[in-house]
């Protein structure tokens, strides 16, 4: 009987642990992935040119059978245009990969490592807009993602505000890191998952970048 009722705790607190590591990526929209699109619109000469600035933030959240991990970028550079109150153009983003942090130091160096975004040799990724579309209450972002030296277009959706004096746009969404040949499969007994979350809440102003708001190679 006491073997009983200490497999039956076990199986239980098994049950608890495993139920508190559920995927981060099953909250959230995956993108679209396909192969790379050219933009929808032409340039307008008209449009005001507005700086994403330094306020601004990227983050992801990836995760293994056993628990996830929050990261992120702290340097990156874009620009984007504003006519009639829309985004217009080819809004861009570049991210400088030595920037990632992650909530463990161990863990930080490995994603800089060649196992997974290979920063020494591949350090600038780039996202590039190609277009954007109603989608009920919020928008669907279109564009090219450069990133680990792989070009896809992803769509995800975004809640937009577009003022004369700012621009916000934020997501919440989910890529497959394999779509971009991130192939680490982690310990076979503590995988790591495929999709990953991208958090993103940049702020543009109008105006020229300022120091702060410029890529550092």
């Amino acid at each position: 009987m006491p073997c009983a009722v200490f497999t039956c705790l076990l199986l239980s607190s098994a049950a608890l642990f495993f139920a508190g590591c559920s995927d981060p990526a099953d909250k959230v929209q995956k993108a679209a992935t396909s192969e790379p699109k050219k933009a929808d619109a032409a340039p307008d000469s008209s449009a005001k040119d507005y700086t994403i600035r330094a306020g601004s933030k990227i983050g992801f959240v990836g995760s293994k059978v056993t628990r996830s991990h929050d990261g992120g970028f702290t340097n990156f550079a874009g620009h984007l245009q504003v006519a009639n109150g829309k985004i217009v153009g080819t809004p861009e983003i570049k991210i400088a990969m030595k920037s990632l942090w992650a909530d463990d130091k161990k863990l930080e160096g490995h994603l800089k490592s060649n196992a997974f975004f290979d920063v020494a040799n591949l350090p600038v990724a780039t996202f590039s807009v190609t277009g954007i579309e109603p989608a009920g209450t919020q928008q669907k972002v279109t564009g090219n993602l450069e990133l680990h030296g792989v070009t896809k277009s992803i769509s995800f959706p975004a809640d937009i505000k577009v003022a004369d004096d700012s621009v916000s746009v934020k997501a919440d969404f989910a890529i497959n890191r394999r779509d971009f040949n991130i192939n680490y499969p982690g310990m076979p007994n503590d995988l790591i998952r495929d999709n990953v979350v991208i958090k993103l809440d940049i702020q543009a102003t109008p105006g020229a970048p300022k120091p702060e708001d410029q890529l550092i190679n």
